[in-house]
């Protein structure tokens, strides 16, 4: 991506260096990551995964204080803010055009552990979004892990990962988020998955928009840029999850959406710009 020049916002709390928290134990923490992968990895209902990781149990700790971030750190750091700035561009545009006022998503850089509005969080939940307090959560090294566990690499690969849990924002502001989890709450598990994966899917769709209108502001997008974010998204499928953490699937547990799904629906964001073909609640679920 082409980002020399670009602002970075100031939105953002940087809290590296001063984590606190509760280490989950019980299921030990290779259980826990794989079990974040299914079902957090990219965002999601974060309230629903801190009460799960506290009914596991647990024990207090506080993280190394006075640590110095390395180079790489640093420079995946302002990259986020260049990225956040970018997503205040966009949305703020779009929702003007559309009558709205966009308020920005504070962006909340950690190590280790961080305390929400819905509790304690662990690095091992990946990005995050939280209604509660209108935050997105990051550990950077989240990025490396991307490299290291699934494969996926890339500044624009990175930037989906930014721009998705935005879209969840975006969610929020207009209600449909809130509207999800209230349905979620009154209907069966398989039901609520299935909730679940629409709302996953247009975040992915949004965040293709956002890369449409960045592009179209700025000329940030380089060739073989699309194809990292559409990478990324093949490889956060819950089938592809699913597959390498147990080497089978089970279609009714799904709530982020399979591979195809999910890069479909980034490309579809990407290719027209137009959040108002972003509707993934009407049609019916085998055709999303």
């Amino acid at each position: 991506m082409r980002l020399d020049g670009r602002r970075q916002s100031t939105n953002v709390d940087d809290r590296r260096g001063m984590s606190t928290g509760k280490a989950v134990g019980g299921i030990g923490l290779g259980g826990l990551i794989i079990y974040v992968l299914i079902s957090m990895l990219m965002g999601g209902n974060i309230g629903d995964v801190l009460e799960t990781a506290t009914q596991m149990g647990g024990t207090e700790i506080v993280s190394q204080s006075g640590r110095t971030p390395t180079a790489e750190e640093e420079q995946l750091a302002v990259f986020s803010k260049q990225i956040l700035a970018g997503t205040e561009d966009v949305w703020t545009e779009i929702f003007a055009q559309n009558g709205r006022t966009y308020v920005p998503p504070k962006l909340v850089l950690y190590n280790d552990y961080v305390q929400t509005a819905s509790g304690t969080a662990s690095a091992q939940m990946g990005p995050f979004y939280n209604s509660a307090d209108q935050t997105v959560y990051i550990d950077l090294s989240f990025f490396t892990s991307m490299k290291q566990q699934i494969g996926a690499d890339g500044d624009f690969a990175y930037a989906y990962v930014i721009a998705h849990e935005v879209g969840h924002h975006v969610q929020y502001l207009l209600g449909t988020l809130q509207q999800a989890h209230q349905q979620m709450s009154r209907v069966s598990q398989a039901e609520s998955n299935q909730i679940s994966v629409r709302l996953e899917l247009q975040a992915d769709f949004y965040a293709g928009v956002w890369a449409y209108h960045d592009n179209r502001m700025y000329n940030s997008l380089e060739p073989g840029d699309l194809e990292e974010g559409l990478a990324v998204a093949a490889k956060i499928g819950d089938d592809y999850l699913q597959k390498k953490a147990r080497g089978y699937t089970q279609p009714e547990t799904f709530n982020h959406g399979t591979s195809d799904q999910r890069s479909r629906w980034l490309k579809k964001g990407f290719s027209s710009g137009n959040p108002a073909l972003g509707d993934t609640f009407s049609p019916s679920y085998s055709q999303l």
